[in-house]
């Protein structure tokens, strides 16, 4: 009895350590995930799980974004996850995106990771028409996502049509041109052409780059009362806020955190990032090794497929030239058979003419030794042995012409001969040609400038050394070097473009955003939003932290 009441509290007690949890579906940009979330987790406790489970460290970037009576709200790091104004209802969903955006993504996103994720959402945005985007930089933003999407450009697998199905521009540009679809899909493939030899991660990257410029990137836009209200003799001050308490909180909390991220920038990496930038470096010098060799197999392969290509045409040659051997030497068989038949037949011939001319002959010996007495007679016998003495030389003549061409015959059938021996003597050279030559292919040497690795089965061992590293930091300034030089022929085929398009635009779909990015334009108010946060970099930092302090 006591036995059965201590199991009874055992396991009652078991039950009731037992955490209580609830489900959480978590929606990235390309994926979905769901948790068990313990009822006492804060948000900080969701949101580490899911950056692990990413592998994501740039973590400062992102949040937990949920939505309440149409607007959005970001989840709390120090309040419990329950504790938000969320649906009771599992699973619970909350969205996975970027809060924050780098002012240069090149420099500050670090983990391909994060620059995927920030590409997928970008390239959302500008599709949603929540980023506005004129129409020819949508086109060259089009081409660099259709790069990281299918690879290098291949006219014999991307033919006419394979961008049917995908959405690569914004609907507003596509309704305010008279253009079909397969017009947008050449100019897309034109350029998309162009990008050949980048890998996913640099389509994206270059994406970005492109895409950070935007007027309206990294921009959150709310509803509000502007009122002014000096809050300093000195200084005027712009106070606004929403009907909205949620509104005036979530902009509150955007400006602290973009303004943590702000300060962040301007101080030293902390060993994390540092730590984070150097895999990086170590992670972009092996891709661009394994880059290096899976070309240079490339480059083998494409020799080798040659190779075979020029051996099939040589052995196809040899085939038809011996083909064309037999036919000839089975002319030359028949020719010589049809000529030893006809000097037969001319040899006998000759043989019949001689033996006539002779009978011809014996004739007139006869005719003369018989006496004719009478004149009549011996006239008619005149007459005959003439006839007969004329037909002698004719037979004669005959004779003779028929023996010459009986020689002819003899000549052509030896030289008919000759051609027979000749095409055999060739159709056995050519049976006896070695068809493969011996191919015993050495692989090239790596360049002197590309640091020693060794190859053992499918795992790469690198041997990394401070003056690699120093060649490919020197690399990658003389990329960006290269990539400032790109830039202005880019700009000119972006204006090309326009213009080209200009005459198709339909001017009454125009929409408020186009016609004042064409006034901005026009007046040259459209400047490049990088270039002006460079010049803001180059100022005092003692100014910029005493401005921010006093916010």
């Amino acid at each position: 009895m006591a036995g059965a009441i201590a199991s009874r509290m055992s396991f009652s007690s078991l039950k009731r350590k037992q955490p209580k949890t609830f489900t959480v579906r978590i929606i990235t940009m390309d994926a979905e995930m769901e948790f068990n979330c313990e009822m006492k987790w804060k948000g900080k406790d969701l949101f580490d799980l899911v950056c692990r489970t990413l592998g994501l460290r740039e973590t400062w970037f992102f949040g937990l974004q949920y939505t309440i009576k149409d607007t959005v709200a970001w989840l709390k790091m120090d309040k419990k996850v329950l504790d938000h104004d969320v649906s009771k209802e599992e699973p619970v969903t909350f969205h996975f995106l970027a809060k924050f955006y780098p002012e240069n993504a090149e420099e500050e996103l670090v983990q391909e990771i994060t620059q995927h994720l920030f590409f997928l959402q970008v390239k959302k945005q500008i599709l949603d028409e929540k980023i506005y985007c004129p129409p020819e930089a949508s086109v060259l933003l089009a081409s660099y996502a259709v790069q990281a999407k299918y690879g290098d450009y291949d006219p014999s697998v991307h033919k006419r049509g394979f961008l049917a199905q995908e959405e690569l521009l914004p609907k507003r540009v596509i309704n305010l041109y008279q253009m079909t679809p397969e017009m947008w899909e050449e100019r897309i493939t034109a350029w998309y052409a162009e990008h050949r030899g980048r890998a996913r991660d640099e389509a994206e990257m270059e994406y970005l780059k492109i895409a950070q410029d935007l007027e309206m990137y990294g921009v959150n836009y709310f509803a509000i009362r502007f009122t002014i209200k000096p809050l300093d003799k000195k200084i005027d001050v712009f106070k606004f806020n929403s009907s909205k308490l949620r509104v005036n909180k979530l902009i509150l909390q955007l400006c602290i955190g973009n303004h943590d991220l702000f300060m962040r920038r301007r101080k030293a990496d902390s060993l994390e990032v540092q730590q984070m930038k150097a895999q990086a470096r170590e992670e972009k010098a092996r891709k661009q090794m394994e880059r290096q060799r899976l070309a240079r197999e490339k480059q083998m392969r494409e020799e080798a497929e040659r190779t075979r290509d020029e051996l099939e045409r040589r052995l196809l040659q040899m085939k038809e030239e011996a083909t064309m051997a037999n036919e000839a030497l089975m002319r030359s068989e028949e020719t010589a058979d049809l000529l030893a038949e006809k000097a037969q037949i001319t040899e006998e011939e000759a043989k019949l003419l001689a033996q006539k001319a002779a009978e011809a002959e014996q004739e007139m010996q006869r005719i003369k030794a018989t006496a004719i007495r009478t004149e009549e007679e011996k006239r008619l016998m005149e007459q005959k042995v003439l006839e007969a003495e004329v037909l002698a030389l004719k037979m004669a003549e005959e004779s003779e012409r028929r023996a010459k061409e009986a020689d002819q015959l003899k000549q052509d059938l030896q030289e008919a001969r000759e051609a027979e021996r000749r095409a055999k003597q060739k159709l056995l050279e050519i049976a006896t040609k070695p068809t493969y030559p011996p191919m015993n292919p050495v692989p090239a040497p790596l360049p002197p400038d590309i640091p020693s690795f060794n190859l053992i089965g499918d795992s790469l061992s690198f041997d990394f050394k401070d003056t690699d590293m120093k060649r490919l930091s020197m690399e990658i300034e003389k990329e960006k070097v290269e990539y400032m030089e790109k830039s202005k022929h880019l700009q000119e085929q972006l204006n090309e473009l326009k213009t080209e398009i200009e005459a198709l635009k339909l001017k009454e779909r125009e929409t408020a955003l186009d016609i004042l990015h064409n006034e901005n334009s026009d007046r040259g108010g459209v400047s490049s939003k990088h270039n002006t946060i460079k010049k803001l970099t180059l100022q005092s930092a003692k100014s910029r932290v005493a401005f921010f302090e006093e916010l």
